[in-house]
């Protein structure tokens, strides 16, 4: 495969630089506080430069939620075919957890129609949720079937309950009590996440 112009890899690298400061940003203020001066300057790029490459906050945002579908699809593409679908479903969960908990995790409004507009317009977002949730989905279906997750609860509750992990705020409230690390953490949130709060007797 061609590697392309010098200018085309130097124009990448931006870019990746770009999308990381962003995704950085949004995990630690959120969309909304979020400037695409912030963006340039953490960069070490002019704003100018920096519309070449996303005509908008909202394309950036897009990007960043492009960066972490992707880094997700190879999550699960790393997890041994033989491994129980349940096994399967909460490594992804912590993964999400961890990189949560390490600052990572882009946050998105979850009512904001400009935003919503582009993510729905890109399509490389939505083959990546489609590729991500459709895994995920049989995955839930055959923990259902092998009688891990309740085949009561409808397929689709149990893939937004883990989607929510990625923005859940019980893990900083944690984290900032000061009472558990990372990975207890972790243990905690997947415990109540997949067993849920009542005593097993």
């Amino acid at each position: 495969m061609a590697r392309g112009s010098f200018r085309e890899q130097v124009l990448k690298v931006r870019e990746d630089a770009i999308v990381a400061a962003v995704n950085r940003l949004l995990a630690e203020k959120g969309f909304d506080l979020m400037t695409v001066d912030e963006v340039a300057a953490d960069v070490g790029i002019a704003k100018a430069s920096l519309y070449k490459h996303f005509a908008s906050k909202e394309a950036l945002a897009a990007a960043a939620m492009v960066r972490v579908l992707r880094l997700t699809a190879e999550v699960i593409e790393a997890q041994p075919p033989s491994t129980p679908a349940l096994d399967k479903l909460q490594a992804v969960t912590r993964w999400a957890l961890q990189v949560q908990l390490a600052g990572e995790m882009p946050t998105l409004p979850s009512q904001n129609s400009s935003l919503r507009t582009e993510l729905l317009g890109s399509k490389a977002y939505i083959d990546l949720l489609m590729q991500v949730s459709d895994q995920l989905g049989a995955w839930i279906e055959q923990a259902q079937t092998d009688g891990a997750i309740d085949p009561a609860i409808p397929s689709e509750v149990v893939l937004y309950t883990i989607f929510a992990r990625a923005c859940d705020p019980v893990p900083g409230f944690l984290k900032a009590g000061g009472r558990y690390d990372d990975k207890t953490i972790v243990d905690l949130v997947l415990a109540t996440c997949f067993n849920g709060l009542q005593s097993r007797r």
